[in-house]
């Protein structure tokens, strides 16, 4: 049975929630006990490379799940996090050669955000989680072709 780790942003927690939220239920709709998801909370977005880095040292888990919300401000702060969460959770996968998925929304204002952690874009938490559901198979279904 598959183990995941759920990487989440407590800064705009009433999003986070929602999509840590979704990414469970998709995975326990796929039959995977609570008992094989981890949760861990981040103070930031930038600090989700790092946990996940260790997260897959440990080597405990088939995928990670990473989930926040970066949303825009008044600076260019939400642009240099945005593309160092992204770059830095992609350097962990390759690196670790361990699917993780991206359910880090970035976006311009809190409707947006609200829109894609369960309102009218459905939930990017519970498509993260299934995602990695998704690539878990197909990275089996190569390994058994070989």
């Amino acid at each position: 049975m598959s183990r995941f780790a759920i990487i989440a942003s407590r800064f705009n927690s009433l999003i986070v929630k929602q999509l840590v939220e979704g990414a469970e239920q998709a995975l326990l709709q796929h039959e995977i006990p609570l008992s094989n998801i981890d949760t861990f909370w981040v103070p930031g977005a930038l600090e989700i490379s790092i946990t996940a880095q260790r997260a897959a040292r440990t080597r405990k888990y088939d995928a990670l799940i990473c989930l926040g919300a970066v949303i825009k401000g008044y600076t260019d702060h939400y642009e240099h996090v945005s593309r160092e969460v992204h770059s830095g959770v992609s350097r962990v996968s390759l690196d670790a050669s361990l699917p993780i998925t991206m359910g880090v929304l970035t976006v311009e204002n809190m409707a947006q955000a609200l829109e894609r952690a369960g309102g009218t874009c459905g939930n990017i938490g519970s498509n993260a989680a299934l995602a990695a559901l998704d690539t878990l198979k197909t990275l089996s279904q190569l390994e058994s072709n070989q």
